[in-house]
């Protein structure tokens, strides 16, 4: 074995610029491969996080049919044993009661139909990180009778300024039309268009007075210290308390469940294509190498080397010339990842703005999980093995005799 390695590392090199060249191309392969993948990882990731810690939390509770009804009515009324529950947990880091309406927004431009959160400004600070989207005024300033934290596409789209006054409109717990009167307190920007557009805040004592005269909660939002603990604690309280319903945030959420559950196969999707096209170059190379050296292997089986040791020789060559150039595509794949993973990879000068529109950042933190690498590495060298076997099969088929007269 050992000298068929030798012959085989040997035989790579005998036309440096043919194997040079498939070398490069494997090499420039599996860099791009790895980059789209952790670039479509990074999105993930972002996405999800940004969900999680800017309004789905790890968990929420809410009546069995409000998220499906949004009724006024369909609150929380175990709130108050829910809470002593929560603040007795070790695993809730913290949690925040919310009130939700639908409702229209109206300014003296125009009206738009919006999602209305009453949330306490203290807790909600505690429990996410929202209020850090503030780009212009205060997030619910106390000193504001009735404040109102709007989106940086709404408030344009209302053609309204900070101090002006603006009337939300929605339904109260006897299913009437209620008004209010509001005063834009500061401007957010998600970087979700859409989000930023139809989303407002107010103070969460603001609205339930309008809705039904004393505190009421159709949401409870809940950090926990450990993401994974989730699926636990939502079993315990749908068991422990009845008329309401606890969910994990992949359970509220249908489109991070499937992101987080497609990001896994990214990689193993892209590297296919790669090698694929990969492939036809291996196939190609050592076919043209196995027509050039045809007397030099009919001369090795007329002294005695049999058929396997040829088949052997020729899926060696092949295997290590696709490895060499998949390490090096790796290592610098790697290098790459890692730079981008501390620095951030900024898209917004080829259209990275347009992200936002679906909800994701200009900037991406690339990343691979360390197995996939290993995935690639069993893709590179399944995708050399199969590439050789055609020209491996067509040096088996050479008669040494004919070989050495000719």
């Amino acid at each position: 074995m050992k000298m068929l390695l030798s012959i085989a590392w040997r035989n790579i090199w005998r036309h440096p610029g043919r194997s040079g060249v498939l070398i490069a191309s494997i090499v420039a392969g599996m860099w791009a491969g790895i980059m789209v993948s952790s670039w479509a990882n990074g999105l993930i990731e972002q996405r999800v996080n940004n969900v999680i810690n800017e309004e789905l939390t790890h968990a929420q509770i809410h009546h069995p049919e409000f998220l499906t009804e949004r009724e006024p009515g369909m609150y929380i009324e175990p709130h108050d044993e829910i809470i002593t529950f929560l603040e007795t947990d070790s695993r809730v880091q913290s949690y925040s009661s919310r009130t939700l309406l639908d409702g229209m927004i109206q300014s003296a431009a125009t009206t738009s139909g919006v999602r209305i959160f009453g949330v306490d400004k203290e807790m909600e600070r505690e429990t996410t990180t929202f209020h850090q989207n503030l780009t212009e005024g205060e997030y619910l300033n106390s000193e504001l009778r009735n404040p109102v934290f709007i989106g940086q596409k709404l408030i344009n789209k209302l053609n309204v300024e900070i101090g002006d006054r603006i009337v939300l409109t929605f339904q109260n717990i006897e299913n009437e039309i209620t008004s209010g009167a509001f005063t834009v307190s500061g401007v957010f920007r998600t970087g979700q268009n859409l989000y930023d557009e139809q989303t407002v805040y107010v103070n969460r004592d603001d609205l339930s007075d309008l809705v039904a005269n004393r505190p009421l909660y159709h949401e409870i939002t809940i950090m926990l210290h450990d993401r994974e603990q989730g699926e636990e604690l939502v079993s315990d309280i749908n068991e422990e308390f009845s008329g309401v319903t606890a969910e994990t945030w992949i359970e509220l959420s249908p489109e991070m469940r499937y992101m987080t559950q497609a990001s896994g196969s990214y990689m193993f999707y892209i590297m296919i294509v790669i090698l694929f096209a990969l492939a036809f170059g291996i196939l190609n190379t050592m076919t043209m190498a196995i027509f050039e050296r045809m007397r030099e292997l009919g001369m090795l089986m007329a002294i005695g080397m049999n058929k396997v040791r040829v088949f052997t020789m020729i899926m060696l060559e092949s295997v290590m010339l696709t490895l060499t150039g998949a390490a090096v595509g790796m290592f610098v794949g790697y290098l790459t990842v890692n730079y981008f993973n501390r620095n951030g990879l900024d898209l917004t000068a080829i259209g990275g703005d347009s992200f936002e529109i679906w909800g994701y950042g200009a900037v991406v933190y690339p990343y691979i999980n360390p197995e996939e690498y290993l995935y690639v590495m069993f893709l590179v060298i399944a995708t050399a093995l199969l590439a050789a076997i055609y020209p491996a099969l067509k040096a088996l088929k050479l008669v040494p005799g004919e070989v050495v007269r000719e």
